[in-house]
């Protein structure tokens, strides 16, 4: 017992998916196949990368931490949503709940982070690519990835613990799939002013600052290509920064949609469906944008295939 009117909360209630129940079961085998395919599609780009020594380059250095930081963000919230669509009651524990909110704000920032290294690499090869051995020596891209695994490891605790010192009521009903942190903080009887401006303040610095230097990366890409314009050189850039600026699009333009554009109506609805978005469908079609559009991947993947046939 917390107080008069307050009660210690063990476990919280997730309301899912607005899914009609006749519906559940067609559902569950289509998010059970995305789940399958976005572990399956990550795992092949991480095992490519380490197996073939063409791709032991910073840009797949990069992209290998991208895909881990994909599959794990995944695997987060989909297991659980799994298992309550299947379940009468869909419960997560308290203590469940609190590590479900620091591992997804630690792969989702990591993802972040890692896209705004990727985007400097591109910066790089094709505004200065004479230096570009140079400048991106291993040094400093292991810099990067550990800078960016620290960074995020020390948000997302923050974050957590903040939660971990508020009090919650009785009411234990979280409208969403998962312990999303904001829906959380409605239900918390003590004041949450402190996590909301922590939430602000970090959520700027971790998505919006990325943003904003992967778009001066971009803007300095194209300054560099019109003033030398020439079909040849429109093309190498499109094949150099096509894929990473795909995912740069889905990813943001998810998050953008979710937490800047808010809607008045069925908010609920959107966030829940919103957050999938960027849960489950970005992190599965990634490898399908890097491994389609790239040539590096598709020549990797021919030749680990090629290997195996000699084997037999």
């Amino acid at each position: 017992i917390m107080g008069k009117n307050q009660t210690l909360i063990s476990e919280f209630l997730l309301l899912g998916l607005p899914i009609q129940p006749e519906h559940q079961n067609l559902f569950y085998a289509l998010f059970l196949a995305m789940y399958l395919t976005t572990v399956l599609g990550n795992l092949l780009i991480i095992t490519l990368i380490r197996l073939d020594s063409h791709l032991h380059t910073p840009m797949y250095l990069f992209l290998s931490n991208l895909s881990f930081s994909d599959l794990c963000f995944s695997s987060v919230t989909m297991p659980k949503l799994l298992q309550n669509m299947q379940s009468r009651v869909p419960s997560i524990p308290y203590a469940g709940c609190l590590t479900q909110i620091y591992f997804f704000l630690f792969f989702g920032d990591l993802g972040n982070f890692i896209l705004m290294a990727m985007a400097y690499d591109r910066y790089v090869a094709i505004c200065f690519p004479l230096h570009y051995t140079t400048i991106m020596s291993p040094k400093l891209c292991l810099s990067l990835v550990v800078l960016s695994w620290v960074q995020t490891t020390f948000y997302s605790l923050l974050h957590t613990l903040l939660v971990n010192r508020l009090s919650f009521c009785a009411g234990n009903v979280i409208p969403h799939f998962f312990c999303e942190i904001s829906a959380l903080l409605k239900l918390a009887c003590s004041d949450t002013q402190v996590n909301e401006w922590v939430l602000f303040i970090i959520g700027g610095i971790v998505v919006v600052v990325p943003f904003l230097l992967i778009l001066v990366s971009y803007a300095k890409i194209v300054s560099s290509i019109l003033k030398v314009p020439s079909a040849r050189g429109i093309r190498k850039a499109f094949s150099t920064c096509g894929s990473h600026l795909s995912v740069v699009s889905l990813f943001y333009g998810t998050v953008i949609g979710l937490y800047l554009c808010p809607s008045a109506n069925n908010s609920t609805v959107k966030d829940t469906v919103m957050a999938l978005m960027y849960t489950v469908v970005t992190p599965m079609l990634n490898p399908f944008i890097y491994s389609l559009r790239n040539r590096d991947m598709k020549g990797a993947l021919g030749r680990a295939l090629f290997r195996k046939k000699i084997s037999f």
